[in-house]
């Protein structure tokens, strides 16, 4: 039987891996649903047909982020769903209405089509907006004041725009002409908003949890931390100077850097949002190793997940290989 600090750190590095991959890859689905325009079936149809190879695949790193969390740490999901019920329920119908949005759009008649594209984007904003709304009462450890249901709408805003701009994106590198000029607008807004998001979160982090300001200025690692939000900055800066000159003719081979870029932030922010809770799952209750259920089982289970893993990401780079390049006209059969 393996130690539990090995079953701990190989199940908890599993989950962060999970969480941060879905918010990438379900991020900018979610995005292009919440810039779907609701005046325009031709480019909504395009967004819709860049998307819709991965948007199912892309959901499944969710399903193995919770799954994780209730089969290695279980107390930690019981004190986790206790204090987001509501939340997680809110995203669980968002997440129906995008779903059933999606394959309704192309089966209902032409009068109810945009009444689906606007559902489809409503479940895709309800969603991004519950994610948020967790994340900020998971940084406030589940505190029940005003002051933490304020910041966690504020979050809840700010993961609404960090999808935005990963979906845009998106957009940026898979569409052409008009939409990808449009594109490129949205891009640059969103990255505004994004930036001023990441301000927020590094100030106030550290001020209302003394365990991550611990981390962040008094431990001898801290310097690993720190330069972190500078980079962001940067990042978001050189971002908007790459899209404030966009040119049509000039993109053709590089409009693969504004989602480069972006996933760089998403993987810098994650990073610092996980080197300031670590080892806690439960910030300020429970860590990976107080939470560990038990180890022959997990052991156990092992076995199954060095296959299903690997085999999820094999499925995820294929799709990717097979469906690269510019989206091509949509089409449901």
């Amino acid at each position: 039987m393996l130690s539990t600090e090995f079953l701990a750190q190989f199940y908890g590095a599993l989950m962060a891996l999970a969480i941060l991959v879905y918010a990438i890859l379900d991020g900018y689905d979610l995005g292009v649903g919440i810039l779907l325009p609701p005046d325009n079936k031709e480019q909504a149809d395009t967004m819709i047909a860049s998307i819709g190879p991965f948007w199912d695949a892309n959901e499944t790193w969710l399903v193995l982020a919770v799954g994780l969390v209730l089969i290695a740490f279980p107390l930690a999901h019981s004190v986790i769903l206790q204090a987001l019920y509501l939340p997680v329920a809110l995203m669980l119908l968002g997440l129906i209405l995008r779903g059933v949005a999606f394959d309704f759009r192309a089966k209902a008649k032409t009068k109810y089509q945009d009444a689906w594209d606007i559902s489809f984007k409503l479940g895709s904003v309800i969603t991004a907006f519950s994610q948020g709304f967790m994340l900020g009462l998971y940084v406030m450890s589940f505190d029940s004041s005003l002051e933490s249901y304020a910041f966690a709408i504020l979050s809840g805003i700010g993961v609404v725009s960090a999808y935005g701009l990963i979906g845009s994106a998106w957009l940026v590198m898979k569409t052409t002409d008009s939409l990808q000029a449009k594109a490129v607008g949205w891009c640059r807004k969103f990255n505004l908003v994004a930036l001023l998001g990441v301000v927020a979160v590094s100030i106030i982090n550290p001020l209302i949890n003394d365990f991550v300001a611990d981390k962040w200025f008094g431990d001898e690692l801290s310097t690993l931390q720190l330069p972190v939000p500078f980079a962001c900055i940067a990042l978001f800066i050189y971002q908007d100077r790459l899209l404030a000159n966009y040119k049509m003719q000039q993109w053709i081979g590089g409009s693969w850097k504004p989602f480069a870029i972006t996933t760089f932030i998403f993987l810098l922010c994650f990073f610092g949002l996980l080197y300031s809770f670590y080892p806690y799952v439960v910030p300020n209750q429970l860590t990976i190793y107080e939470s560990l259920a038990d180890a022959s089982a997990l052991t156990f289970m092992l076995y199954g997940v060095v296959l299903v893993v690997p085999a999820i990401i094999g499925y995820t780079i294929f799709s990717y290989r097979v469906f690269w390049g510019k989206t091509e006209a949509l089409s449901y059969y």
